[in-house]
């Protein structure tokens, strides 16, 4: 089994942060909500819930798609779902006093709306309670489906996200068959096309065998669809079923890579090994918003 080099290593708690985990996992448990934290099993947990914040995943813990990188369960939620989950998500939010909250869902295509309904249920709700809290919604790519992008559209959203997760040539077999490279890039130009005011997001995972042109075409293809902030980390395999990784990329490639992307334009680039998509978003956001 492949060691993690050094500049993967994930610091433990210490006694302060320890109290917020168990604060915010308490206060999860309390409301029956979901994190990233739990289910996509992130490495910026400490960090993130030591200082009383999370991302939270909306429409349950199963998900309709089979991406080979993710540890999220897999199967037929069955059409079920929880409509009281935006009132408690609201509640919970204004309980821990954020600034900044994230909302994602898994993949939902046994509804026919994808989620999308529930989904902007739950962000109009937040703002209803906590209007002075930004809302960063990470959405799946609903199927392409304009009626449900439409319906986020019309939210208080500040940030508006959908990931690409990798390059052109690895994604056939690194996503679901029901995702698609140019499927995310029709998102997020639509997206972009309609945003208003507000900021348009993606990422991308590194290590999964990409080269470096690949990773400046994918650069390129985001930038051309209007992606305002961009967040790009290093592949983690998340259980044994997942792809191995492929190469664990080092902190200075990181930083060559953020380089070219703000030469291209981006309002602000997070990478870094440990960066994921919801990593220092409050921060992201304001950046962009200066440029």
């Amino acid at each position: 089994m492949t060691r993690h080099p050094e500049w993967i290593r994930v610091r433990a708690p210490n006694a302060s942060e320890a109290a917020g985990m168990r604060a915010v996992r308490e206060l999860l448990l309390r409301h029956q909500l979901t994190t990233v934290c739990q289910g996509a099993i992130c490495p910026n947990a400490v960090e993130c819930w030591g200082a009383r914040t999370a991302t939270f995943m909306l429409l349950g813990d199963m998900c309709t798609r089979a991406c080979r990188f993710c540890g999220v369960k897999t199967g037929d939620p069955g059409g079920n779902v929880d409509s009281g989950e935006p009132e408690r998500l609201a509640d919970a939010v204004a309980e821990l006093g954020l600034r900044y909250t994230v909302l994602t869902s898994v993949d939902r295509d046994d509804l026919p709306d994808g989620g999308a309904s529930l989904f902007a249920a739950a962000v109009d709700g937040l703002k209803a309670q906590a209007p002075d809290t930004r809302v960063e919604v990470l959405m799946p790519d609903f199927q392409g489906s304009r009626n449900a992008l439409d319906r986020l559209l019309e939210t208080e959203t500040d940030v508006f996200g959908h990931n690409v997760e990798t390059v052109r040539r690895l994604t056939p077999t690194m996503r679901d068959s029901r995702a698609g490279y140019e499927q995310s890039l029709a998102v997020l130009a639509y997206l972009s096309q309609r945003k208003g005011s507000c900021k348009v997001k993606s990422g991308v995972m590194l290590g999964l065998g990409e080269t470096h042109d690949e990773i400046l075409e994918l650069l390129r293809d985001l930038r051309a669809v209007g992606v305002d902030i961009l967040t790009i980390g290093q592949y983690l395999r998340p259980t044994e079923f997942a792809v191995p990784v492929e190469r664990y990329v080092p902190p200075e490639e990181f930083d060559e890579i953020a380089a070219a992307a703000s030469k291209l334009g981006f309002g602000a680039v997070v990478a870094g090994p440990l960066v994921r998509s919801s990593y220092h978003a409050l921060e992201a956001f304001l950046e962009s918003c200066a440029c």
